[in-house]
C-alpha cells in the first residue's frame, strides 16, 4: 500500500508538472504576462541620413592603400551584427528554425529596399503583436533603439550590401560639423568675431562679440576666439565672404577688387581664429580655397592705388594643405599647382599633417576613413584637389608610398 501510494504520489507531481509546463509554454507563446505590460516595441525615431548604417560591420573603403592602412577601414556596427545578436543565433534564425536571417540573401527575402513600412522583417522588428514579434519578447532582449536606427536607415537608403558615396557623405559631414565646429573653434563665429573685434566691419562694436578659450586636448595649450554673437550679422558678414572668395578665384582678374583682404589671424584680425567648417558650404569652400590660400600669415599683395594690403593668394592650387591631409595621419600631401606642367612629377611633403584629428585621437580610424571614402567619391569636389593636374596624384600613403589616382 505504501508503495502503491508513493507511485501515485509520484505520477500526481508529474502530472502536475507537466500541466504547469505547458501552462508556462502556452503562456510564454502568448507573450502576454506582467513581462509585456506597457511595452512598445514601436520605432519613435525619424530618417536621419547622417546616420551611418551599412550592412556589414567593416568596409575597405575606396581608395586605400595596397595594403589597407589603419585609416582605410570603416568598423562600426552593421546590420547582419545586429541581426545576428537579436535573431541570427545558432539556436534560433542561423540554425534550425526558419526562417533564415543570416547572410545578405537570407536578410533580402524579408527587405522592401527603400521602404522600412513595407519589409516584414522591420515588421517583425517593430510590432507590437508580440505573438509575432522578433526577438520574442519573453527572450528579455528587446533591441535597442540605437540598433533599430541603424536598421531603418539602412533600408530607407536602399539595403545595399555594400555602402557607397551616399551614405558616406552626410555622415562624415556631420562628423565634420558636428566635431570641428562645435566647440567655437571652425564656425563663423570665430571668424567674423576676430574682424568685428578688429573694426573691420563698420557699424560692429566689441558689446557685439564674446570671448571663448579652448584648451587642446593633447597638449594642453589655452587659445582665445573671439565670437561675432549677433546671429543674423554674422551670417551676412560670412555669406558675404564666401561670396567675394569665389568671384575672386573665378576671375583674379577681372574681379580684383573682389579679393579678400581678411585673414584669420594676428595682425588683421585680434585674436586666433580658424576657418569654418559649420556647414556643407563651409567645407567645400575650405577644400577648394584652402585657409591657408585665402588667409596667409603676411601680405601677398599690395594695392598700388589703394596701398591695401591683403593677405590672400592669387593662386588658390598653390597649397601645402588641405582638409584630408589635415585629418589622416597616414596621408602626405603634394602641392596641387606643382603638378602642373613642366613640374615633372609632384613633390610630396615629408611629414603629415594629420594633427586637426589630434593625431588621429580625436577622430576614430573609422571615423577618418568614412570621411575620406565621401571626400574621393563626392563629385561636388574637384578632380584637382583629389588627384592633381591630369591624375598626377596629390597624396600618397606615408607607410607603402602608393599615389592615390583616379
Amino acid at each position: 500500500m505504501n508503495v502503491m501510494k508513493k507511485v501515485s504520489l509520484i505520477k500526481s507531481v508529474s502530472v502536475f508538472l507537466f500541466v504547469l509546463f505547458i501552462s508556462a509554454t502556452v503562456f510564454q507563446c502568448k507573450k502576454t504576462g506582467d513581462f509585456a505590460t506597457n511595452l512598445d516595441r514601436s520605432y519613435k525615431g525619424a530618417a536621419d541620413s547622417t546616420v551611418y548604417a551599412s550592412f556589414y560591420e567593416s568596409n575597405t573603403i575606396t581608395p586605400a592603400s595596397p595594403t589597407p592602412d589603419v585609416n582605410d577601414i570603416i568598423k562600426l556596427r552593421g546590420v547582419q551584427t545586429i541581426i545576428h545578436e537579436y535573431c541570427g543565433t545558432s539556436n534560433c534564425h542561423g540554425g534550425a528554425i526558419s526562417p533564415k536571417f543570416d547572410t545578405y540573401t537570407d536578410i533580402m527575402k524579408y527587405i522592401a529596399p527603400g521602404n522600412p513600412a513595407g519589409s516584414k522583417l522591420w515588421d517583425y522588428l517593430t510590432t507590437n503583436n508580440f505573438d509575432k514579434a522578433m526577438p520574442p519578447v519573453n527572450s528579455n532582449h528587446e533591441m535597442t533603439f540605437t540598433d533599430k536606427s541603424i536598421i531603418y536607415n539602412w533600408i530607407l537608403n536602399g539595403a545595399k550590401e555594400r555602402p557607397d558615396f551616399k551614405d558616406f557623405r552626410p555622415a562624415a559631414v556631420a562628423l565634420i560639423t558636428n566635431g570641428c565646429a562645435s566647440a567655437n573653434c571652425h564656425n563663423e563665429a570665430t571668424s567674423t568675431g576676430g574682424w568685428a573685434r578688429k573694426g573691420l566691419i563698420p557699424g560692429i562694436t566689441a558689446a557685439d562679440t564674446t570671448t571663448f578659450k579652448f584648451t587642446n586636448q593633447s597638449t594642453g595649450s589655452v587659445t582665445l576666439y573671439c565670437l561675432l554673437s549677433n546671429n543674423t550679422i554674422r551670417d551676412q558678414v560670412w555669406g558675404a565672404y564666401k561670396d567675394s572668395v569665389r568671384k575672386f578665384y573665378a576671375d583674379t582678374l577681372a574681379n580684383a577688387s573682389f579679393r579678400p583682404y581678411k585673414t584669420f589671424a594676428t595682425p588683421v584680425s585680434a585674436s586666433s581664429t580658424r576657418g569654418p567648417l559649420s556647414t556643407y558650404d563651409d567645407i567645400l569652400l575650405d577644400i577648394n580655397y584652402p585657409k591657408s590660400i585665402r588667409s596667409n600669415s603676411g601680405v601677398v599683395y599690395t594695392d598700388p592705388v589703394t596701398l591695401k594690403q591683403y593677405y590672400s593668394k592669387g593662386n588658390y592650387l598653390n597649397a601645402t594643405s588641405s582638409l584630408v591631409s589635415r585629418i589622416d595621419s597616414t596621408l602626405l600631401l603634394a602641392n596641387p599647382f606643382t603638378t602642373f606642367p613642366p613640374s615633372p612629377a609632384p613633390v610630396f611633403a615629408t611629414a603629415h599633417q594629420g594633427d586637426m584629428a589630434y593625431g588621429d585621437g580625436g577622430l576614430r580610424p573609422s571615423e577618418v576613413a568614412l570621411i575620406k571614402a565621401w571626400y574621393f567619391g563626392d563629385p561636388n569636389i574637384p578632380d584637382v584637389w583629389k588627384y592633381g593636374y591630369n591624375n598626377t596624384g596629390i597624396f600618397k600613403y606615408r607607410n607603402s608610398g602608393a599615389i592615390i589616382k583616379k
